[in-house]
């Protein structure tokens, strides 16, 4: 059961949080520290904007798309000019890459370049920004792999094993940033009466019984016969288990953390539109790398129904790539199933 330090008394914020981490690590120098900070600090600004964007007038579409092909929302351009204008000043990064841009944003050679590489989805679920659903922020943190100068292409694209840090801020009826730096995923609840974001969930863990299964049902009559089987599986009509009860809101971001809290997985497998490996539809980079990190952090697995998520080399900024996240069990068992019925000899 998760207690709140909030409800004990013991307020602690981000920054001391962050701070006692970095003081567990006598080698550190404090970038990452302070890399954090300003990531927080983009969450507080994004947040400000979300829960007023009717009076800000910043609901609806730009008129333009992205490299997705998809409708780019207003605020999606705000939430993607904000962490970008928070860190490519500060000397902490070398490059950066956003799924709001085709290519890697360098930093300006007005500005000196750093030892870490941000990557970030701006506002996930954004299609739902009118119609007042939770949206979130995800973000990853590497380690360049260059020596030195401008960051380059191949600074982003590693495996999620090379993670030094990611999480997401979900923005909902209270705002939260969870994040993990390989120590256990942890917390922290946005209080807007002091303007700080304190910790409420320590050391997440994902209970061991799970209760929620997340997916698009409406396409599973497109899907493998692995995937349809597993959510058969899933649904207690093999009688093998207790069906779990399905819970799908559309916004990764809050369907994860619902999941991460409640136990449960989270799955959009690639459909017969497309061979069942590499494609998918969401972001190897931008979101199935940071939230499987996440997740692992927090006794999960996530994997895209052969491969674990974290071991897959990225070959392209916007690859995409089929997702399954959750309890590790429900995680092992997709891929069981996968094995069985669509990887046959």
């Amino acid at each position: 059961m998760q207690t709140s330090s909030i409800d004990h008394g013991n307020i602690i914020t981000i920054e001391r949080f962050i701070l006692d981490e970095q003081r567990s690590h006598p080698e550190a120098t404090g970038v990452l520290t302070y890399l954090l900070y300003d990531i927080a600090l983009a969450g507080k600004v994004i947040a400000s904007k979300t829960t007023r964007a009717g009076l800000a007038e910043i609901l609806g579409r730009a008129g333009v798309t992205n490299i997705q092909g998809e409708d780019v929302m207003k605020l999606d351009q705000f939430a993607d000019r904000t962490l970008i204008s928070l860190n490519d000043h500060t000397g902490r990064i070398a490059v950066m890459a956003s799924e709001e841009h085709p290519d890697i944003i360098p930093i300006p050679d007005k500005y000196p370049t750093g030892k870490y590489v941000l990557l970030f989805d701006p506002l996930d679920g954004s299609s739902n920004i009118d119609f007042n659903v939770g949206v979130g922020t995800i973000f990853s943190v590497y380690r360049r792999k260059s020596e030195d100068g401008p960051g380059k292409l191949e600074d982003c694209l590693q495996p999620g094993r090379n993670l030094v840090a990611a999480g997401y801020m979900l923005y909902g009826s209270s705002t939260m940033l969870v994040y993990t730096t390989g120590k256990g995923a942890h917390g922290f609840t946005y209080d807007p009466s002091v303007g700080e974001f304190l910790l409420s969930h320590p050391y997440i863990r994902i209970p061991d019984k799970p209760k929620f299964y997340s997916c698009n049902q409406g396409y599973e009559m497109y899907w493998s016969e692995g995937v349809q089987r597993y959510t058969h599986y899933l649904q207690g009509q093999d009688g093998l288990r207790k069906g779990l009860s399905m819970r799908y809101i559309g916004s990764l971001v809050g369907d994860f953390h619902r999941n991460l809290l409640g136990g449960g997985v989270f799955y959009y497998p690639a459909d017969s539109q497309d061979s069942f490996k590499p494609h998918g539809k969401l972001r190897l980079l931008y979101e199935a790398a940071p939230l499987g990190f996440i997740c692992e952090q927090a006794g999960g697995r996530a994997t895209d129904g052969v491969t674990g998520i974290l071991d897959i080399q990225p070959t392209s900024l916007h690859e995409r790539v089929p997702f399954f996240v959750g309890n590790k069990e429900l995680v092992d068992q997709a891929e069981a199933f996968i094995r069985q019925y669509d990887l046959k000899a």
